[in-house]
């Protein structure tokens, strides 16, 4: 009995466990660009992150997980974390996501949370930097990756009209 009941035990903790891929795939040796997130703050204790969640449909770190990590146990306030990445320079199909992430789950109960997500697809060329950027409000809310020196939209902006308010159980 004692070692069913740790088996899975065992089993229930790796099956909660988070697995992300390198964004770089393994054995790629081709050029590279570079993909930044985003936020803006909106006080102390929140702010509107802008991210790359997937490349090619492989889950990647971004920086919703590394503002979690970066504020676990600060109580009321939240600093964000922006991070970038290595890509290769090649045809992609990437997802994106525009998300408001409070800082105590309580906050984000009784405040407002949106989000926006959708693909892109671009080739990054070789050397150059790219952000993903958005906006999120009541009535519009967008998402999009655009060349950092020229502002030059890549593909698509993902845009929802109206709200993309969250419901208390997506939060």
């Amino acid at each position: 009995m004692k070692r069913l009941v740790g088996t899975l035990s065992v089993a229930l903790l790796l099956a909660g466990c988070e697995t992300t891929a390198p964004p770089v795939p393994a054995g790629y040796s081709g050029p590279l660009a570079t993909i930044k997130d985003s936020f803006t703050t909106l006080g102390p204790g929140a702010a509107n992150i802008f991210y790359l969640s997937k490349i090619d449909g492989r889950e990647i770190k971004n920086s919703l997980d590394a503002t979690f990590a970066a504020n676990y146990g600060h109580g009321m306030t939240m600093t964000a974390v922006a991070v970038d990445r290595k890509v290769p320079a090649q045809a992609s199909t990437f997802v994106i996501v525009g998300r408001t992430q409070h800082a105590a789950p309580i906050l984000a109960l009784t405040g407002t949370e949106y989000r926006v997500t959708g693909e892109v697809h671009f080739a990054p060329e070789a050397d150059k930097t790219y952000v993903v950027r958005g906006e999120l409000d009541k009535t519009h809310s967008v998402v999009w990756i655009e060349e950092e020196s020229s502002n030059a939209v890549m593909d698509k902006k993902i845009e929802i009209q109206g709200s993309a308010k969250l419901g208390v159980f997506e939060k």
